[in-house]
């Protein structure tokens, strides 16, 4: 029993410094715990979350978007501004930054300051575009200055295949949808995006703009590959006399002298035939033009260079113009609701270049454009002209473009 007795002391003298420890190890944790924390509120306290670089934490924060036919003095006369008036603050700003291009649907914002029980403002912002904003600060002076967000590259690879149109296809894919116009404005002389076949597919090797998290666009593309109807169109692109194009596998540009189509992202509604059934007039006629169906009021370009022969409007065709290219081909576009700016008989236009709308005027059931085609003189299937390419890769270029075009196709894969 005695010896019992001395086991059980001899245990608790061996179990006190363990016992020690322990209380010990577990003050130290306490005590850690009670550091990290402050050192996590000195963290919070040195980085303040700042917005447009300014410290959140001591405004409220208003913000808004700028109406249709709002000026920046509509939007300023609303808020308490203290002893600045709106003229004062209009013209500080205008020496900074362009009041007139001041524009609906942009945001802005009103910072309050707390201490002043939030009656007040401290600072106002316009953002002019996802990167670019004017911030004026209101003290003892009105405080202007025009800056830009921080944005980062990031390089993307995307592909997709076509269930009805590339632009549903981008969406359904989640991808930005200006890689669609992107892609279209690469492909513009060699594919026709009117006419895209339920399985054709892409891939594109791009970068893509951000502001923190958010994409505020496509920055560039570096290649790419469409296949249409099986046959593949490569983008390899050069900079040749010191612009940068893209061009086939052959080194042939992949612009030509004219686009496919004078509209972007519509659908053909009516083919070019000799016998076709009109639908004002209820008889059968030939119907030598394409129709393309887009909502009234979309932008019509000019399938290549050339200079107005002639404008107008027939009971028929409603109001309609003409474009001679060269001393062959003519272009003609009809049911117009209106001109571009300038566009008169005689003058000069380029490639691309908006030169009227799409209507409804004329012998017309609904808001579409019939685009023309003459080749010398006769009415040809704006579908089947083949434009001729422009300069290709000159030779004094070619290694140098076999180089590009080697890493394009490994990347593409």
């Amino acid at each position: 029993m005695a010896y019992k007795n001395i086991f059980t002391f001899g245990s608790f003298l061996i179990l006190i410094p363990l016992f020690l420890l322990l209380l010990t190890t577990h003050g130290h944790n306490e005590s850690k715990s009670v550091f990290k924390k402050e050192i996590d509120q000195n963290i919070l306290t040195l980085n303040p979350e700042t917005k447009f670089g300014i410290v959140l934490d001591s405004f409220q924060l208003k913000t808004g978007r700028v109406h249709w036919h709002q000026n920046l003095a509509d939007v300023l006369r609303r808020y308490n501004l203290g002893k600045h008036t709106v003229h004062e603050i209009t013209r500080e700003v205008d020496k900074v930054f362009d009041v007139t291009k001041f524009k609906a649907g942009n945001n802005y914002h009103f910072y309050f300051d707390k201490q002043e029980g939030g009656r007040k403002v401290s600072y106002f912002v316009y953002e002019h575009t996802p990167k670019e904003y004017v911030r004026v600060k209101l003290g003892e002076n009105i405080s202007v200055k025009k800056s830009e967000r921080k944005s980062r590259l990031v390089k993307q690879s995307a592909k997709g295949t076509i269930e009805s149109s590339l632009w549903k296809t981008m969406k359904r894919n989640e991808l930005h949808p200006m890689l669609a116009l992107e892609l279209s404005e690469i492909y513009a002389w060699s594919v026709n995006f009117f006419n895209l076949k339920k399985g054709d597919r892409f891939k594109v090797i791009y970068e893509e703009e951000f502001i923190d998290s958010s994409s505020i666009g496509i920055h560039k593309i570096h290649t790419a590959c469409f296949v249409h109807q099986g046959e593949k169109f490569y983008a390899i692109p050069f900079v040749q006399d010191g612009k940068r194009d893209f061009y086939d596998l052959e080194g042939n540009s992949l612009r030509r002298e004219f686009l496919k189509a004078p509209l972007r992202f519509s659908r053909i509604s009516s083919g070019y035939s000799l016998n076709r059934m009109h639908p004002v007039l209820h008889y059968r006629r030939p119907h030598r033009g394409v129709d393309y169906a887009a909502r009234a009021g979309t932008p019509i370009h000019a399938i290549g260079d050339g200079t107005i022969v002639d404008k107008g409007y027939t009971k028929g065709a409603g109001y309609y113009l003409k474009i001679r290219h060269n001393s062959i081909y003519v272009t003609g576009y009809n049911h117009l609701s209106g001109y571009a700016r300038g566009i008169k008989e005689g003058v000069k236009v380029k490639q691309g270049e908006t030169i009227a709308y799409v209507g409804s005027t004329g012998y017309s059931t609904g808001p579409h454009l019939d685009f023309r085609f003459w080749k010398n003189g006769h009415p040809v299937n704006p579908l089947k002209v083949e434009a001729p390419p422009v300069e290709p890769i000159k030779e004094t270029n070619r290694d140098s473009f076999q180089k590009v075009k080697k890493e394009c196709l490994e990347i593409l894969g």
